[in-house]
């Protein structure tokens, strides 16, 4: 992860991206997000790195969050009452 934001949540463009793209595809990332400032920049990149890659182009940390954050999972339903078996049913 690279990068800077200001402090109003806007996402700045950052440097050396083809390299950044190199290195995540030989890594086995498959989905990275990057600045949409960044755009222009991935004439730089080899066709068939931009084909493997999944990029998200984003302009705000709530959008960064969006993407990367896996959602809430839903509260899990109340566990249902053990079963009475022979033994306990015998022991009251």
């Amino acid at each position: 992860m690279t990068g800077e934001i200001t402090l109003r949540g806007r996402v700045l463009p950052v440097g050396g991206l083809k390299e950044k793209l190199l290195a995540a595809h030989r890594a086995g990332v498959k989905t990275v997000i990057l600045p949409k400032a960044n755009e222009p920049d991935l004439q730089e990149v080899p066709k068939n790195i931009l084909r493997a890659l999944e990029m998200v182009l984003v302009e705000t940390m709530d959008q960064v969050l969006e993407v990367a954050l896996l959602p809430a999972p839903e509260e899990p339903a109340a566990p249902a009452a053990p079963a009475a078996t022979e033994e306990s049913v015998s022991e009251a």
